[in-house]
Formats: structure tokens, sequence, C-alpha cells
């Protein structure tokens, strides 16, 4: 149910059981970690510069696979914070840039998915919230973070009492991801600039992708943030990369990038 595929410097990640709208069980949860355990090692020798993650069919990711969980029996912190949290650590710590084409249902552990990717594209009719009210239950997988951050507290707390979705167009307007396309657009656009990203300088990505986790999570204030930005332009003015970019820049050329 996940498949893994390396080409051109880009690994490409597949939530593929389309038949339960990629719906997520422990066992899946272990095969998405080993997924991007095998990505990140290509990534430290190079052949990996930038990654996509996607769901197979109509929906990106419905959840948590609850079809055989028995209420009585049911140890959703054993579910949580023994497959799920980890694997979310892991997706935020990806060594090169990350991106996630979302369409149809993105919901619970599958929202959590891509509230950990750098960059996240999105069909104009994906449906992101909190459905859990009808559950009993409520957001999980740094849903609450990640929604009060982006969408403040009013806005958070609106979603998870109604439990009414969003579509992909309103979460992009409302700052929730990047960008929204129509739905029969969505793979290929993202392919195309995931792509593109995998032939550019992924080191100098890197350091940005660091330097804004630093900000979120450390509250830098700008004088802070700009130090850490004064030290990382003068570690990368020593790579080849920079190299080749001022070379090229002067010799009115496209650069060739490395990712080194």
């Amino acid at each position: 149910m996940i498949s893994l595929s390396i080409e051109n410097g880009v690994a490409e990640i597949v939530l593929d059981a389309p038949y339960k709208l990629n719906a997520l069980d422990e066992a899946a949860l272990s095969d998405l970690g080993a997924a991007y355990d095998d990505a990140a090692a290509a990534a430290y020798t190079g052949e990996v510069r930038a990654l996509l993650l996607r769901g197979e069919g109509r929906a990106f990711c419905a959840g948590r696979d609850i079809a055989g969980v028995t209420p009585e029996t049911d140890d959703a912190l054993a579910y949580l914070g023994t497959f799920v949290q980890p694997l979310l650590k892991k997706m935020s710590v990806f060594p090169t840039p990350t991106f996630a084409a979302a369409q149809g249902a993105c919901l619970g552990v599958g929202l959590g998915l891509l509230l950990v990717t750098d960059v996240v594209y999105v069909a104009e009719n994906a449906k992101f919230g909190s459905p859990f009210a009808k559950l009993g239950a409520t957001l999980d997988s740094g849903g609450h973070w990640y929604f009060t951050e982006r969408l403040g507290m009013h806005r958070t707390l609106d979603l998870i009492y109604t439990a009414e979705l969003m579509s992909g167009a309103e979460a992009v307007a409302q700052g929730l991801f990047s960008r929204a396309m129509p739905a029969d657009e969505l793979l290929a656009n993202t392919r195309a600039i995931v792509a593109n990203v995998a032939t550019g300088a992924t080191g100098a990505f890197t350091a940005s992708k660091e330097l804004v986790a630093h900000i979120r999570d450390q509250r830098l204030g700008l004088w802070e943030s700009m130090e850490e930005e004064n030290s990382e332009q003068a570690r990368l003015c020593k790579t080849d990369d920079y190299a080749e970019g001022i070379r090229a820049f002067q010799e009115k050329r496209s650069p060739v990038f490395k990712g080194e």
C-alpha cells in the first residue's frame, strides 16, 4: 500500500490503497516510515534532491483506518504516540525539500502528513478540517498547533466544534497550504515543480528549511533570525553551488547545481 520510486533526483512516495481512501493502520504507518528512511538514505548520497508525497485515487488520505477498531480496547495513545508522532517528526526533518499533492479527503493523520510537509499543493475540491466531533474525539496529529498557528483561535475552534470541512481553495485562501489547483491539473503541475526544484541549489534550500523551522520552534525575533541568515550565507558562500551560481550569472548562462 506504500510505494517508493526514485527518478531524476525525485523520490515519489505513494499512499496506494484507494479502495479505502488510503486510510492508514499501524502497519501502513510503519511502511510509510520505512519509505521515508529509504528516501533519506538516498538523499544523503545525493540520489534524491526533492521528495513528493501523494495519494492514489480520489482521496489523499481519509485518516486512520478504523475498520477493525473496537472502542473498548482501542489504545489511541499507542497509535498516536508510537506510530503517528515519530513518523511526523521523521517527515518534518527530511534532508531535502518536500512536497505533497493532495486531493479529495485529507483528514486525521492524513492531514497531519500534509501539515509537516514543506510545501503542499491541493486540489480546489480537496477537503480539510476536523470531523471528529461526530466521533466523540478531537483533532490530532498536530492539528491543533498548526490550525491555531495558521488560522487563528476562532477559526480553529469553529472547525472543531462544527465539524465543517474547508475546500482546498478555502484552505489556501485562509493560509493553511501553499496553492490550490484544478484537480485534473494537480499531479502534473506538482511533479513539474518538484522536478525543477530537484535541479536547483537544494543545499541552500535545506538551509532555508532549517532556518524557517528555527523561527517557528524557537520563536526567533528579527535580529536573531538575521544572525542565523548571516551565518548560513557565509557557509553557503564556500559551497560548489554558490561558485557555480556566480559563474553562471557572470557568464550569462543557466547554472548547473549539484545540491552541494
